[in-house]
């Protein structure tokens, strides 16, 4: 089998390159190192079935191999990431989207699109599933990834529709473990990465507003189910476990055996109050629901951070 993984540098994207070498795939790693980095696929560059393309797939490219899935992960992902690029996110979730249908089309191949949650919004349902059409503000600074994402959706599914394309979508909730950025803006590695540093754990907002999280291996498994399934609608991958953002930082904080303070700034504009997955679609369609506890999985988290450290 030959996969084509786009955003294939970036942090989940390097994960799934790396499931899939030890699947026993071929695997085309595509990134153009906006964000992601190529320390994340430095252990896969001799295997013998890896290639690393670097290509910006907002141009039209072909590929020559025969090719079976295409998983679509490029795109800014953190809010520092999309909020420096709102352009280029906007663009890879349109026109880079297409570009990868049109080569799923072109060889037959299964295409996966990683959606998100925050195709939610700040959700006026809870739990969400896959029915609800969520509560996103179009011109507000977090929309270039949200409406990219919908957008997303939207063609992706036109595609199957009109070419009978084998279409699969995954609405992916806060996914955390090694090889995420530092300071990519999201709670866990802000969090640890403050705390390994001892300095001051920063919460915005007053830390009730919850998030559901997903250890990256029950991700990647929820990931490769879905594709190997039959159903073309989005389903969401993610840990059903809700947990307040204080909470989230005080474990950590006790984790890392750390005393710091933890201060409090304004809450960024749409930030979502509440976000966990109702996962009854994966467990009924995919057989699959998450196995990693969050202290298991942090601990992981936490050790990778301490051995790949980056400067305060």
């Amino acid at each position: 089998m030959n996969c084509i993984v786009t955003g294939g540098a970036g942090f989940i994207g390097s994960h799934l390159c790396e499931f899939l070498l030890q699947k026993g795939y071929s695997v085309v790693c595509i990134d153009n190192l906006i964000t992601g980095s190529l320390k994340n696929i430095e252990h896969l560059k001799n295997a013998q079935n890896f290639t690393f393309l670097k290509q910006d797939i907002i141009q039209e490219f072909s590929i020559k191999q025969n090719v079976d899935m295409v998983f679509h992960f490029a795109s800014p992902a953190s809010p520092v990431d999309y909020y420096k690029y709102p352009l280029d996110t906007l663009r890879v979730g349109s026109i880079g989207t297409e570009n990868m249908l049109k080569i799923a089309q072109a060889h037959h191949a299964r295409f996966l699109l990683a959606s998100t949650s925050e195709v939610y919004g700040d959700p006026k349902v809870h739990p969400q599933n896959e029915e609800y059409w969520g509560n996103v503000n179009p011109i507000g600074l977090r929309s270039v990834y949200d409406e990219a994402k919908r957008y997303a959706e939207a063609i992706t599914m036109a595609y199957h529709r009109k070419y009978d394309l084998p279409t699969r979508i995954a609405r992916i909730f806060n996914t955390y473990g090694p090889r995420m950025q530092h300071y990519d803006g999201r709670a866990v590695p802000n969090f640890i990465t403050q705390v390994l540093h001892d300095k001051p754990i920063t919460i915005y907002g007053d830390g009730s507003q919850t998030r559901s999280f997903c250890y990256i291996t029950d991700e990647i498994q929820g990931l490769f189910s879905l594709i190997q399934s039959d159903y073309e609608y989005p389903v969401n991958i993610g840990n059903p476990e809700e947990y307040t953002i204080l909470k989230l930082a005080t474990l950590i904080r006790e984790l890392c055996q750390s005393s710091s303070e933890i201060i409090y700034e304004a809450l960024p504009v749409d930030d979502p109050k509440c976000r966990r997955p109702d996962i009854s679609k994966a467990k009924k369609i995919l057989g699959w629901e998450p196995t990693v506890g969050i202290i298991e999985g942090l601990t992981k988290t936490i050790d990778w951070f301490k051995n790949n450290p980056v400067k305060a």
